[in-house]
């Protein structure tokens, strides 16, 4: 088998990993309810009825990020058949560096992530776009 052929397989099985029931609640949680304002709202969270959630949604995009930035997976091809890291780095990202110094709060919190974000071309607009994605989820479920 060729090197794409085993990034490919990698991707699919790293989707089967996110089609487990459990994840898949995780993550409808995460992308739909979750809509931190603070670096506080995240670790009231971590001690809170959703911190595995929160943590398992969390730790998947960085294990995936791992994959990508150790040369497991090519990262033109993970980000071609994935686009919820993005969403999920752009929620947190504002709060990362508050949450990294943080009682109880890890140096290293999605460093990986971050660091696969950075390295995208044109990683800035992306963010930027996705940031004004997730303002508008915000308002939207504010106004629910």
């Amino acid at each position: 088998m060729g090197a794409k052929q085993e990034d490919a397989q990698l991707i699919l099985k790293l989707y089967e990993l996110r089609r487990e029931s459990v994840m898949r609640e995780a993550r409808t949680w995460f992308i739909r309810e979750f809509h931190p304002t603070s670096a506080a709202d995240i670790l009231e969270t971590l001690k809170g009825e959703h911190s595995a959630h929160f943590r398992m949604v969390t730790s998947y995009w960085e294990m995936a990020a791992s994959l990508v930035n150790h040369g497991a997976i090519d990262a033109a091809m993970f980000s071609d058949a994935n686009a919820e890291h993005m969403l999920v780095f752009a929620k947190l990202e504002p709060y990362l560096a508050e949450l990294r110094t943080a009682k109880g709060g890890s140096p290293r919190m999605l460093a990986g992530l971050e660091k696969l974000m950075r390295s995208m071309p044109n990683s800035e607009q992306v963010l930027k776009a996705l940031r004004e994605r997730v303002a508008g989820m915000y308002a939207n479920a504010a106004k629910r």
